[in-house]
């Protein structure tokens, strides 16, 4: 089998093994493939690997011995799933591998406008503190957690991991989803988007991007949030109308932001978010701790393994 993997560069900079994918076949990793590159270093393979570059149906139609695609992230929106299907090619995606991960990070990014951490650091080794006359002092309001509510919109496997963590800090939660369960009846309680967005002191970011999500955070929206709110994305950028949250970030309506996504990525130089007050913006790394990849990696060759058995695994497409 011929494995081709397009853009393998985000997934493993070198710190990880590609050894699971070439003990299935004969393996080439390219780092990264412009859209001119695409078909021609895939042409003849049996089996494509990607993370973010796009397989298209003139992709999938110019390449007849395709009969896998794999994509190496949660999200599969590069492939076009339809036209995998009907040539009967396997879309495979890596549902559950950053669940602690990207939990992780909505609390490093909250503890981060709640204390500003790195600001304070930074005073103290400009001499702030040496000069200071009394023994301690703050650059900004200090924000205690325990007491808070949080309000996390989506409350799957990442949503429902920061709830747990949440409570963790003493925090009341509430959360938004259309689809709602037992498990997660035990860490929030179920609410409407309007009063989830009307009572939260924190609101957390964690549904899919569907037509019916797409800019679910907007004026209208922001405008029914507490005063003083903080906002943290680390789900989908499209999930906002990031002049909305710029403007209301500028006329403090909300107090601080957080997103690790953006609606272009890389982000663009005249994205609106990039002159606004108060806003953390980081470039969606949520998802990429070592350990995290690794499973992502793992999963992925089961993935594979599983296709060439016969019994083909987390597909997206079916």
């Amino acid at each position: 089998m011929k494995i081709v993997i397009l853009d393998g560069y985000t997934e493993n900079p070198g710190d990880l093994s590609w050894e699971g994918f070439q003990n299935l076949g004969e393996l080439k990793v390219y780092d990264r493939t412009s859209a001119n590159d695409i078909v021609v270093r895939i042409a003849d393979s049996d089996a494509v690997i990607v993370n973010k570059t796009p397989i298209t149906k003139e992709t999938i139609a110019a390449c007849p011995n395709l009969k896998y695609i794999g994509v190496l992230a949660t999200g599969y929106n590069v492939v076009d799933v339809r036209a995998a299907k009907e040539r009967g090619i396997p879309v495979c995606n890596i549902p559950t591998y950053g669940t602690t991960a990207v939990s992780q990070y909505v609390f490093a990014l909250l503890l981060e406008i709640c204390h500003h951490v790195w600001a304070h650091s930074e005073s103290v080794k400009a001499g702030i503190w040496t000069g200071s006359e009394d023994w301690c002092y703050w650059c900004y309001p200090l924000i205690e957690l325990a007491g808070k509510t949080i309000g996390i919109i989506g409350f799957g496997r990442i949503g429902q991991s920061t709830g747990r963590i949440a409570k963790a800090f003493g925090m009341k939660v509430l959360a938004y989803d259309e689809y709602q369960n037992n498990t997660g009846r035990q860490i929030a309680d179920y609410v409407s988007l309007d009063k989830l967005l009307r009572e939260s002191d924190v609101i957390s970011l964690h549904c899919p991007l569907l037509p019916s999500t797409k800019g679910i955070i907007n004026k209208d929206g922001i405008q029914k949030m507490k005063d003083g709110v903080i906002f943290i994305n680390t789900s989908r950028g499209p999930l906002v109308v990031e002049q909305d949250l710029t403007d209301a970030l500028n006329s403090g309506k909300i107090y601080g932001a957080a997103v690790d996504v953006v609606s272009t990525e890389p982000i663009l130089a005249d994205n609106p978010l990039l002159k606004a007050k108060n806003v953390i913006i980081t470039p969606h790394i949520a998802w990429a701790p070592k350990e995290s990849r690794e499973r992502l990696m793992k999963i992925a060759v089961q993935n594979l393994e599983a296709f060439l058995s016969g019994k083909p695994i987390n597909i997206v497409n079916q």
